[in-house]
């Protein structure tokens, strides 16, 4: 088994990777999922983010996403033994409720890596895509969409969280340039995925 994430700032190109390795990886058998979403919870949280609720309680919706998302999809993919790969996973919810929790915790990060402390699963691998802040929200920009998330300065305290974790965790985190083009990024991506699914395999035949 081996479960593996992509992260990123809103405007990365982390979905538009998602989606295109869907197709490119159909072969290993992988389950492809998502936070939030892939749960009937996913859409409240959707309802949330977009009604602005208060960060307390945006910040345990995505935990009630999450624990929903592991009953119903991570943990039985893992029983298969088949991968996992996440458009998103608990390093979002660090690095972005700990950016809106900081006017109301002493301690964001620790209060919500509390809330997850022993039932969620940590992520083998995560890819971490980066790229400048303004880019970003160029990119936003030109889609029409936009949420409370997508501030330059919340996005600029989230991208440092990102890479805060990865820096606690260099043998889990791939940092990957977003300004790559599509096409460079995604075959990156592939060869990456797949070398850790191989990885994962050989361990258990070990």
């Amino acid at each position: 088994m081996v479960l593996i994430t992509l992260e990123g700032i809103d405007g990365s190109g982390k979905s538009t990777l998602f989606s295109s390795l869907q197709h490119s990886l159909s072969d290993i058998g992988a389950v492809f999922t998502r936070e939030p979403g892939a749960t009937w919870i996913g859409d409240q949280v959707r309802r949330a983010i977009a009604e602005e609720v208060d960060p307390v309680t945006e910040a345990l919706l995505f935990a009630a996403d999450h624990a929903a998302h592991l009953e119903s999809i991570i943990r039985p993919a893992i029983a298969r033994g088949v991968p996992v790969i996440s458009d998103r996973y608990t390093d979002s919810r660090y690095a972005y409720q700990w950016a809106t929790l900081e006017a109301i915790l002493p301690d964001p990060l620790a209060w919500l890596r509390n809330v997850h402390n022993g039932w969620t699963i940590p992520p083998d691998h995560t890819l971490l895509i980066v790229l400048p802040v303004e880019v970003a929200l160029a990119r936003k920009k030109e889609s029409g969409k936009k949420e409370h998330f997508e501030e330059s300065s919340i996005l600029e305290k989230v991208q440092q969280h990102y890479l805060t974790l990865a820096a606690e965790e260099p043998s889990r985190f791939l940092v990957v340039d977003g300004e790559l083009e599509k096409e460079e990024l995604a075959s990156f991506a592939e060869k990456a995925i797949r070398e850790w699914c191989e990885s994962s395999r050989s361990l258990r035949r070990w």
